[in-house]
C-alpha cells in the first residue's frame, strides 16, 4: 500500500511589519522572524538570497540599535517576484555612512559596506521622525541574470 501526500501550498502575506524595542537582544529575534517570513514565500528564495536577506536584516537592525539612540525601530520586509525589500526605520536623523572597519576589536565598521554590496539598491529616506534605510535583495543570483547595478543614495 502506498500513500501519496498532497502537494503543499504555502501562502504567506508578502509583507512583514514589526515595531521592535531598540536594544541589542532584538537582533536575533529579528533575524529569526525574517527567516520565518522567507520560508513561507512561494516561490522560495535561493539559499544565497535567503542568507543575504537575513544578513541585511541583522546589519540594519544592529545599526539602528547601535547608532540611532531611540527606544523603537521598525522592520518591514516585502517581497515581489524579483526581490525582497528590507526596510529599517529609526528615530535618528543621522544618515548612515561608511566607516573604516575596526579589525582589532568590537568597533564594527563592516555592516554598511556589506549591505551596499549585497543589495541591488540601497536608499535612505529622511523624515520628520528619523530615517528609513531600504535595501533591495534580488531573489535570484543577479550575476546569472545580467543584473549588476548597485545604487546607494540618500534623500531628504
Amino acid at each position: 500500500m502506498s500513500t501519496a501526500e498532497a502537494p503543499r501550498t504555502v501562502t504567506a502575506s508578502p509583507v512583514l511589519e514589526l515595531q521592535l524595542d531598540c536594544y541589542s537582544e532584538v537582533v536575533g529575534p529579528a533575524r529569526h522572524l525574517a527567516a520565518t517570513f522567507l520560508e513561507r514565500l512561494e516561490p522560495s528564495l535561493e539559499r544565497d538570497a535567503r542568507d543575504a536577506v537575513i544578513l541585511v536584516v541583522s546589519e540594519l537592525v544592529t545599526n539602528a540599535v547601535r547608532h540611532a539612540g531611540g527606544k523603537l525601530c521598525t522592520l518591514r520586509l516585502t517581497a515581489d517576484p524579483a526581490s525582497v525589500m528590507v526596510a529599517v526605520g529609526d528615530s535618528s536623523p543621522v544618515l548612515p555612512r561608511p566607516r573604516t572597519p575596526d579589525v582589532t576589536g568590537e568597533g564594527g565598521g563592516f555592516g554598511w559596506s556589506m549591505v551596499c554590496r549585497l543589495a541591488t539598491s540601497v536608499e535612505v529616506h529622511s523624515n520628520p521622525d528619523g530615517k528609513t534605510v531600504t535595501a533591495a535583495i534580488p531573489r535570484h543570483d543577479a550575476s546569472r541574470s545580467g543584473g549588476s547595478g548597485r545604487d546607494s543614495r540618500a534623500t531628504a
